[in-house]
């Protein structure tokens, strides 16, 4: 590890320089020789860092989401070379060359950390073993051999002696314990931050090399940095430490506010949205309206999530628009009054259906409707055999066909009595 380190001797000075710079500032806060003026410092120079690799980090996703829409092209090399896993492999290594993307883009920032990593080791190495290194001059020096945390030295690690760690004026048994700590808590938060990244920002629909890759590191780097942080000194814990949790609420904020199209964070996200939506009515912000414009403009090939977002948008009587806005839908215009007050419900009107009556009560219905027909007597109601005083007998069948059949009179008496009288069948013209 020291080899490596004078690697990279030529970064050592300015990154010495910047702990004494913010050891000075926190050095007035809570004394110049204590643990909290130089590990703040440490920590101070890990944020300073990752806030100059944001646009590592910014390209990072960028290339992410390029490997997320080669993702149906993969998807068919794989069906295409299922029994060749070599040309599958040339073939892959092709589409990236042609797209212009790189699955190895996910390292960036863990790369372009790595001089300053191995700068700070110099320099806490130089605090062990008395040496001056950088700007960190004598005074420096001692003072930083004076610093503990949680009474660890800076410059101890856990698999130091007793006398070098009595050196520093410490016990082996809380330098042990403090970094045996450090490095479980360093692997976890990393194996957490790419245990997230495969369980929740991850399109699982394709399986690709990009997703293989993540799966080993998710196990690969918690297992390294257990290995090696046995010999990392503190203050190098502490700048991991740091750096890790960094990184772990870094990739937090990115899920929530921009998931990957198709993993299980973009349908919490849609969720969250559409719920926004139907109690606003409008976007806020500029990134929630870019998502809804990528979603527009896709068309037919939405993924489940983006289809469930439209449609629950539709129920809600809300319609997406291509500037990434939101316009009441034409269903819902549909349903206001003249005065534009929405009619209850928010949808079309439904259709109601008639309840469907059992056979018991279908029959005493017709039974009833039967029995008062019977019943009914109406009092101008004449049947053919009645005769007026004034009206002759010759006169009175006056709807009496030809073939002795009654009129109207008597159509009448049968049709009120119950009975019905359907349509009556033509005679030949040979039977008239």
């Amino acid at each position: 590890m020291d080899t490596i380190a004078s690697l990279f001797s030529f970064i050592t000075t300015p990154v010495s320089w910047v702990i004494v710079q913010f050891h000075s500032l926190y050095g007035a806060i809570f004394g110049p020789d204590t643990g909290w003026a130089w590990g703040l410092s440490i920590v101070s120079l890990v944020i300073l860092i990752r806030i100059c690799l944001i646009p590592l980090f910014v390209k990072q996703i960028k290339a992410t989401r390029a490997m997320q829409t080669l993702q149906p092209e993969m998807k068919k090399i794989q069906e295409r070379y299922k029994s060749d896993k070599q040309r599958q492999s040339e073939e892959m290594m092709k589409l990236y060359k042609e797209s212009g993307t790189n699955p190895l883009s996910s390292c960036l920032p863990i790369l372009a950390q790595s001089p300053f990593f191995f700068a700070l080791y110099h320099v806490l190495s130089g605090i062990a073993s008395n040496d001056t290194i950088g700007v960190i001059d004598k005074p420096l020096l001692e003072s930083a051999q004076k610093a503990h945390i949680f009474g660890a030295p800076l410059a101890a690690k856990f698999m130091d002696s007793e006398e070098k760690v009595q050196a520093l004026h410490a016990s082996l048994t809380d330098v042990r314990v403090v970094t045996a700590i450090m490095i479980v808590l360093m692997s976890f938060s990393q194996f957490y931050t790419q245990r997230q990244l495969m369980t929740k920002n991850v399109d699982t629909t394709v399986k690709t090399p990009f997703m293989q890759q993540q799966k080993m590191l998710m196990y690969v780097f918690p297992i390294m940095f257990a290995v090696f942080g046995i010999n990392f000194p503190v203050g190098v814990l502490v700048y991991w430490l740091t750096t890790n949790l960094w990184t772990m609420c870094q990739q937090m904020f990115v899920i929530r506010r921009n998931p990957t199209p198709g993993s299980k964070a973009q349908a919490a996200f849609l969720e969250r949205l559409q719920k926004q939506l139907a109690h606003t009515k409008k976007v806020r912000g500029r990134g929630n309206a870019n998502v809804i414009k990528a979603i527009v403009a896709k068309g037919r090939d939405r993924n489940e999530f983006e289809r469930k977002f439209i449609n629950g948008l539709s129920k809600e009587g809300l319609a997406a628009q291509a500037d990434g806005s939101v316009a009441p839908s034409e269903s819902a215009v549909a349903t206001e009054t003249e005065d534009g007050t929405p009619v209850a419900g928010g949808g079309a009107p439904k259709r109601q259906q008639p309840k469907r009556q059992s056979k018991s009560q279908r029959q005493s219905a017709a039974a009833h409707s039967k029995a008062e027909s019977d019943t009914e007597t109406p009092s101008d109601a004449k049947t053919s055999l009645e005769k007026t005083p004034d009206e002759p007998e010759d006169a009175a069948p006056k709807g009496k066909a030809a073939g002795g059949k009654t009129g109207s009179g008597n159509a009448r008496s049968q049709a009120k009595s119950g009975q019905r009288k359907g349509q009556q069948r033509p005679k030949h013209p040979s039977k008239k």
